[in-house]
């Protein structure tokens, strides 16, 4: 049973528990158990990122990684002549968390509450350029 249950694990790795059981013809309590302690799996989703590299993209960073790597062990001061550079959206919002936003309260107080945060309107381009040492010169980029 447990070979069954790695073989449908692996074809399709996003079925449930109840989904595996039923297509072993066991228990879902049977399915959990020998998926958590016999395969030592666990249910974890999917982080975000912000965008999946094609297969090209990925050869030429590790082209480029693999050339400044070279270039780092033939000369110790390489690295400290790369200056690097991006960009963001700054968002303007009271940045308080929770933690800065607890008080006190009495037994028949009500609990104090806060808003989600929600994206302004008010939001800019940043760029920012940094070396070895840290941010070499940031800037607001104007509108339009």
């Amino acid at each position: 049973m447990i070979a069954k249950v790695r073989t449908i694990v692996r074809n399709n790795r996003r079925l449930r528990v109840r989904e595996i059981a039923d297509g072993c013809g066991i228990s879902v309590g049977s399915c959990d158990a020998i998926l958590t302690d016999d395969l030592h799996m666990e249910r974890v989703c999917a982080k975000f990122v912000p965008r999946l590299l094609t297969d090209d993209q990925h050869e030429q960073l590790q082209t480029i990684a693999r050339d400044l790597f070279e270039r780092s062990c033939e000369d110790v001061q390489f690295l400290k002549n790369i200056v690097t550079g991006d960009e963001s959206w700054v968002y303007g919002h009271d940045p308080e968390t929770k933690q800065q936003l607890s008080q006190w309260k009495g037994p028949t107080s009500p609990r104090p509450k806060k808003g989600r945060q929600v994206r302004s309107k008010t939001k800019f381009m940043l760029l920012a350029f940094s070396d070895f040492e840290g941010i070499v010169h940031h800037e607001n980029v104007p509108d339009g």
